[in-house]
């Protein structure tokens, strides 16, 4: 688990099911009533639960890991409109698990290589692409035109995000988290029972918890997750079944084990009203503008390890990655600390005060964080990589992986 779950062990129950999201749509085609006929001979669903599902309007955050299969069923199952919230490009360390995307679509918007995908799967499904980064501005506008929201964001400020833009809206979302073998699904729906705010109250210390690009996830484990949490949205749309709310599903992968836990909504908690700086929440603090902070270019750094190696210049080069991610790529003669310990304040001893430290990291945002800590920690002659690990493959060492 990520950090605690303000939650206990859940006995079996008999709830009933909470009535369906969408209203029928018009009465199925031909070629639809074909389609979908697996579905329309299942008493539970039926022709209204598939003109249901034609009716819905689902938007997905992330065509990544848990939107590549969610995606994927979604439509097969026949959500008549499905929206999808990227920024991002397809990377060819994307297809280890978001299947979605191929090849061909290495360099693409990932929003553009899904619906390609979608559409060739089920053309009759409304594609809707949101090029962009969900953030304060624009997520109650994009919520607002969708019945339920499928969360499979990969950090806590978005997902925070997420549950107070559901919560003001008065809409249900489901959410599924991955990390490394380990899965997580639910349902929140703030007017009918728990939010994301009841299971987590606080955003675990930044940095404590490594993101699937730093720590990694099980391949597989996508689809295991993706696909309860479509078959919690099918739920919802069309009322059959017992939701997820009030429940959390954990997947370990590496035991083969499903078990759940309860939570329940916090009576004193007060209503949620706005949207806030969920960066700031979770305790990610962005590098300052000013020159309080130093950077290093990696041509830089190559003349400053240089130096080293001649006798001509002391420095400690501290990799404050994952072990996984070092064994990767590494630049020679640096010292893995990963960013969890240091900000934990259980590295401080290995971090010398009386000479030059030079972070990294991959991209240059965690080495950011620890150089901030490290000053506010007393050390002043510190410093970061610009651009992490991979400027350093970019501009000195090109023949090395990335990743």
């Amino acid at each position: 688990m990520a950090n605690t779950l303000a939650a206990q062990t859940l006995p079996p129950s008999t709830s009933s099911a909470l009535p369906p999201l969408v209203e029928p749509a018009a009465e199925l085609t031909t070629d639809e009533v074909e389609r979908y006929s697996r579905h329309l001979i299942i008493p539970e669903i039926g022709v209204v639960g598939q003109r249901r599902l034609k009716n819905a309007k689902v938007l997905v955050i992330g065509a990544g890991g848990l939107g590549s299969p969610a995606l994927l069923y979604l439509a097969a199952a026949g959500v008549g409109t499905l929206g999808i919230v990227d920024d991002d490009d397809v990377d060819l360390s994307n297809l280890q698990r978001q299947i979605i995307h191929g090849v061909g679509d290495v360099g693409r918007p990932k929003i553009e290589s899904a619906r390609d995908a979608i559409k060739e799967l089920n053309p009759l499904v409304n594609v809707q692409l949101h090029n962009a980064r969900l953030d304060s501005s624009n997520a109650l506008e994009l919520f607002a035109g969708y019945d339920l929201i499928l969360d499979g964001a990969d950090n806590f400020a978005t997902r925070y995000l997420v549950n107070d833009a559901a919560a003001i809206l008065g809409k249900p979302y489901v959410w599924g988290s991955i990390f490394r073998f380990d899965g997580q699904v639910s349902v929140f729906w703030e007017k009918h029972g728990p939010s994301y705010r009841d299971l987590y109250p606080e955003a675990p210390p930044a940095g404590s918890v490594p993101s699937c690009g730093e720590g990694g996830v099980f391949g597989m484990l996508c689809a295991a997750v993706g696909s309860l949490m479509v078959t919690e949205a099918v739920k919802l749309i069309t009322g059959v079944g017992r939701s997820m709310l009030g429940r959390v599903a954990l997947f370990d992968a590496l035991g083969g084990s499903w078990r759940e836990i309860k939570v329940s909504k916090d009576p004193a908690a007060e209503p949620i009203t706005e949207l806030t700086d969920y960066e700031a929440f979770c305790g990610i603090t962005p590098e300052p503008a000013d020159d309080s902070i130093r950077t290093v270019t990696a041509t830089e750094l190559s003349g400053m390890l240089e130096a080293r190696a001649a006798g001509e210049r002391d420095f400690e080069l501290v990799d404050v990655r994952e072990i996984g991610e070092h064994e990767i790529v590494s630049i020679d003669g640096s010292v893995l600390i990963p960013q969890g310990r240091i900000l934990a304040g259980e590295a401080w001893t290995e971090l010398p005060q009386d000479k030059e430290i030079v972070f990294h990291c991959k991209g240059g945002t965690r080495s950011a964080a620890v150089l901030a800590a490290a000053q506010r920690a007393g050390y002043t002659h510190v410093s970061h990589l610009d651009g992490g690990i991979l400027a350093w493959v970019r501009d000195v060492e090109p023949g090395k992986p990335v990743y």
